[in-house]
């Protein structure tokens, strides 16, 4: 009987070990990933790549080559930087570059003086051009008119009447217009019939100035 209840214990015993091992799942072995090392040689290569050359131009002046002409001054001068070759120049002072680009600039003014003086030899002496036109001075015009107004300083306003048959329906139309006068010696009354002739522009509303003083009010 004690036998038999061992061999129970036993079976039990390795049921319940079975039951463990499948309840809790075995973990996987971790995989060690080894670095692949790359030679030197390769290393080397790739750190001049990354590196730029100097003898390149800058980024973005392919793109600008193409379009000369809308480019903007600095831009334009980066531009030339960047196709400029030969070794560099050296270091200047101030001073230095001042004086250098003044010598530039006397330079270029000393080869447009010259281009001129060509251009004015091959062009020859200047001709005398079109001769002015002799000036006729045109007719004046005269009017004759009744002064309306004779209140203002050295001025008169002269009522101008004109009359005229209308081509169609042959009636006589009259007109009217009013113009100021220059008197100088305010020798014009209210009412006076004078003659007025046209001269330069004496203020802002003078056209006009008195000939004559045809009748006098009575």
């Amino acid at each position: 009987m004690m036998a038999e209840e061992n061999e129970k214990t036993e079976d039990t015993e390795q049921e319940a070990e079975e039951a463990s091992a499948e309840a809790t799942p075995e973990e996987p072995e971790a995989q060690e990933e080894v670095a692949e090392e790359t030679p030197p040689e390769e290393a080397e290569d790739s750190a001049a790549e990354a590196e730029p050359d100097p003898a390149e131009p800058e980024a973005g002046a392919e793109d600008l080559a193409g379009n000369d002409d809308e480019l903007t001054p600095k831009q334009r001068r980066r531009l030339e930087r960047s196709r400029a070759s030969g070794p560099p120049g050296p270091l200047l002072s101030p001073e230095e570059r001042a004086a250098r680009r003044g010598e530039g600039r006397r330079r270029a003014a000393g080869q447009r003086g010259r281009h001129r003086r060509r251009l004015r030899e091959r062009r020859g002496e200047p001709g005398t051009g079109t001769p002015a036109a002799e000036r006729v001075p045109g007719k004046r015009k005269v009017r004759l008119g009744k002064v309306v107004s004779s209140g203002a300083a050295k001025t008169i306003t002269v009522r101008i009447e004109r009359a005229r048959r209308d081509p169609t329906y042959e009636k006589v139309v009259r007109r009217s217009s009013t113009v100021h006068a220059h008197d100088e010696g305010n020798e014009a009354s209210e009412g006076d019939v004078v003659r007025v002739v046209e001269t330069r522009p004496l203020s802002r509303t003078k056209r006009w100035r008195l000939l004559e003083i045809v009748e006098r009010a009575r």
